[in-house]
């Protein structure tokens, strides 16, 4: 009977990850996250990646292409918004929404496929956490160890300088970052004003600039894992979008657990006789997880898939002659059969269609025009009859999505040449700024002898005075049949 409690009561202990936050007690207390220092091979992967990462991140506001444009801006107050050197206007609403559907799309197949891979490789906030802040913390405040022991005693000098030396570095990195993310907002020309021209002169500026870097010296001086607990959505996606096939960071249990369960290490001891797991129950995995979490009691809320237990499990197998992988990037399917990664045909499937989303998503942009025009009928305006030719007014309303002006003459395609007369008052061309969205009034002219019937499908051609095609559109020219 007692053995049976002391059973249950494991379980019960086991399964508590299932109803409880790593990070809170059963008070809602907050419980702080002592990540110990992760070192190995994957660290040094993702190490390499969140450098060239951050590197990209502050170089690109500062490079201008030939055409005069930064690689990235999002100027939300002017509603100014350059991709890769294009820059884009309310007016490409439906490239907006198509590549809103292509996100949500991807975002669905490549959770179901890869996991979360991209939180652990990619994401800002672990970047900045991980590659940033964190290393700055072990440089000041030492490993897991040193930072508890410093968390518990009394504030004396060494406390007071080591705490109040890294919240002041966090808060010169903050600003610093706050500064590039602006760059990316209002342009670096803008952002260098506020310097030499002074704060008082732009005032609202360095005042949003100011709140910015206070909230990002927030999120990851104090807030920090709770991010991706408790605010990023994309931790709840992963309930319904992994399945059995999903390739993630696991433990493979079947290996760690054995029959008779993990136990301590005890040198000399024939393991696999004594029907025991590899797992020796270490802490490890544990211990380096920014999270806090077991990655033993499988996939979770709070995994961020950052393979620091990997490298931490890995180490631990090498010093005891283990196998190293017993927590490896695999799917569930994988561990229960015993199998080892592949590249399956669903794998395959779904990144040629990741691909082939992405492709789309580029191709409509490069082939969208630099100039936007829409020709439409003048409300409450019939056609004119001059002599043997038919005269129809058009609204044109051209929209510049260039950093360049345009002068550009219409012609109209599908009728003998020089029958067909355009009147653009007061010049013969249409001249538009950068960025200018442009209405006015053409008169088209066609033989009458050349319509047949009352709508006739009219193909006018935007051309700059070099002869470029800059965009076509197609209107009904109305006649009197």
């Amino acid at each position: 009977m007692e053995q049976e409690f002391l059973q249950l009561g494991f379980e019960k202990e086991n399964e508590q990850f299932r109803t409880e936050v790593a990070t809170m007690d059963k008070k809602g207390s907050r419980k702080w996250v002592y990540a110990k220092k992760p070192s190995g091979k994957y660290t040094n992967y993702r190490t390499i990646v969140s450098s060239v990462l951050l590197l990209l991140l502050i170089v690109l506001p500062f490079i201008k292409l030939p055409n005069g444009n930064p690689v990235f801006k999002f100027d939300v107050f002017n509603t100014n918004f350059i991709l890769f050197g294009y820059p884009f206007f309310t007016t490409d609403f439906f490239l907006l929404a198509f590549g809103m559907i292509v996100s949500v799309v991807f975002i669905i197949l490549f959770t179901t496929v890869y996991g979360r891979l991209f939180c652990g490789w990619l994401c800002p906030q672990t970047i900045f956490m991980e590659s940033v802040f964190r290393k700055i913390e072990f440089w000041i405040e030492g490993d897991r160890n040193k930072q508890i022991r410093l968390d518990k005693q009394e504030w004396n000098e060494e406390k007071i300088l080591k705490r109040g030396g890294k919240w002041i570095v966090f808060y010169i990195i903050s600003f610093f970052f706050s500064n590039i993310m602006f760059a990316y907002i209002i342009g670096v020309d803008e952002l260098l004003k506020i310097y030499t021209e002074g704060a008082i002169i732009h005032a609202g500026k360095f005042f949003g600039l100011f709140i910015f870097s206070l909230l990002f010296y927030f999120v990851f001086a104090w807030f920090r894992e709770q991010v991706c607990t408790l605010v990023c959505p994309y931790g709840r996606f992963q309930g319904v979008l992994i399945d059995k096939k999903t390739i993630q960071v696991s433990y493979d249990f079947k290996r760690g657990e054995n029959i008779n369960g993990r136990s301590k290490f005890r040198k000399g001891e024939n393991r696999i006789e004594a029907k025991k797991g590899d797992c020796i129950d270490c802490g490890q995995c544990v211990a380096v997880c920014p999270t806090g979490i077991d990655i033993r009691n499988g996939s979770q809320l709070e995994c961020i898939n950052c393979t620091a237990c990997m490298d931490a499990c890995d180490d631990i197998m090498t010093k005891i002659n283990l196998p190293t992988g017993l927590i490896k990037y695999a799917s569930e399917e994988n561990i229960e059969q015993g199998k080892s990664f592949k590249i399956s045909v669903r794998l395959v499937a779904f990144t040629l269609v990741l691909i082939a989303m992405i492709s789309a998503m580029t191709i409509f942009m490069l082939n969208r025009s630099d100039v936007e025009v829409k020709f439409l009928q003048v409300p409450g305006k019939d056609y004119v009859v001059e002599g043997d030719y038919i005269i129809n007014t058009m609204q044109y309303s051209l929209m510049n999505k260039t950093n360049k002006p345009y002068k550009l003459i219409v012609n109209v395609n599908g009728f003998k040449a020089g029958k067909t007369i355009l009147l653009v008052e007061p010049n013969k061309y249409i001249q538009i700024n950068e960025g200018e969205l442009k209405q006015g009034l053409i008169d088209i002219k066609i033989p009458r002898n050349e319509l047949k019937s009352y709508k006739v499908p009219v193909i006018l051609e935007l051309k700059d005075l070099k002869g470029k095609t800059i965009d076509y559109y197609t209107i009904s020219f109305m006649a009197p049949f």
